[in-house]
């Protein structure tokens, strides 16, 4: 199975409905991965301005031992996963990421990524936007996956509001609501928990064919 947690804005939560999300469901042994993208002239190696250039570093993928609790991708550790990976490009070199990706997620019980952009190359069993109202930035690349969303994961009360958002969209969306501390939701992760059979019993199948 494969879950994606994206969001309209940074800083609304995403990583900590992720890390809800495994936490909860500690038995479906999670792959966590989170999917940064550097502005141009910033190497995904070292995550900094570079000289070396974009093509000599178009994708940086590190696999958390636990020595960075508090990084995003360490928080995913922390909260019960299996494994998890930091994967970096440069804007519009994430395809350069898919064929490792790839692996990583054929070696995989289950998966659950942080990412929007991931979208453009794969179809999630489930992709969660995360939306805050309170923030008024709603990133365009997020409005082009907004229709994609299978749910919304509200962190704050804050009417879901922007201008040039289709509110009527906004509003036929299932929501599941994540506020602070836990950013969690035991509506999402029953959801969550179905699926994950669903998908276990459909596989069961295919083995026996």
């Amino acid at each position: 199975m494969l879950v994606v947690v994206g969001g309209h804005s940074r800083n609304i939560g995403k990583t900590s409905v992720a890390c809800g999300i495994i936490r909860n469901l500690p038995q479906l042994n999670w792959t966590a991965i989170k999917i940064t993208q550097y502005g141009h002239g910033v190497c995904p190696h070292e995550g900094s301005s570079c000289d070396c250039a974009d093509p000599t570093h178009p994708v940086a993928i590190s696999k958390e031992n636990g020595d960075a609790p508090s990084s995003d991708s360490g928080r995913f550790l922390a909260s019960g996963a299996l494994h998890a990976f930091w994967i970096r490009t440069a804007v519009g070199n994430l395809g350069d990421a898919l064929p490792r990706l790839k692996r990583v997620i054929e070696a995989a019980d289950n998966v659950i990524i942080e990412s929007n952009s991931l979208l453009q190359f794969v179809r999630p069993d489930l992709y969660i936007m995360v939306v805050d109202g309170a923030v008024a930035d709603f990133k365009p690349s997020s409005r082009r996956f907004l229709d994609r969303a299978d749910v919304l994961a509200p962190t704050s009360n804050a009417p879901l509001i922007w201008p040039g958002v289709s509110s009527a969209l906004l509003r036929n969306k299932q929501r599941f609501n994540a506020p602070p501390p836990l950013y969690e939701n035991a509506a999402l992760i029953d959801k969550i928990r179905g699926l994950a059979l669903q998908n276990s019993i459909a596989v069961a199948d295919i083995t026996r064919e």
